[in-house]
């Protein structure tokens, strides 16, 4: 029966038993299916109280995206409206606007509470 996990050997235990299933040729619908499932279920929660991950700068979220979208930095100037803008909201020498922010978080999808960060 699976539990909880609630502390770091039940952790590294489900983990050794994910990557086990993962190695099979599991079924979907299958006992070792829901296994699996469950299993990842109860890691990424652990994960989540105990592995935090700092939210990264709002510049390195906006370089992120770009290159993730496959964009150009020049295509952040449509996006700001301004070319002057882009280089120096990137170099760090301009803060971003609310007005920008809210077309970052509409047009490149990046979270509001990221982009307000002090950097």
């Amino acid at each position: 029966m699976l539990k909880p996990i609630k502390n770091n050997p039940q952790y590294e235990d489900a983990l050794a038993r994910i990557y086990a299933l993962m190695q099979k040729d599991v079924k979907p619908e299958s006992k070792e299916s829901d296994e699996l499932e469950v299993l990842s279920i109860l890691v990424k929660e652990y994960e989540l109280d105990h592995y935090l991950m700092p939210k990264p700068s709002p510049l390195e979220a906006i370089k992120f995206r770009l290159e993730q979208m496959g964009m150009s930095e020049a295509e952040l100037s449509h996006i700001l409206g301004y070319r002057s803008r882009k280089s120096e909201i990137l170099s760090g020498k301009r803060k971003l606007s609310l007005t920008m922010i809210r077309k970052l978080n509409e047009v490149l999808h990046i979270p509001a509470d990221v982009l307000i960060q002090v950097y």
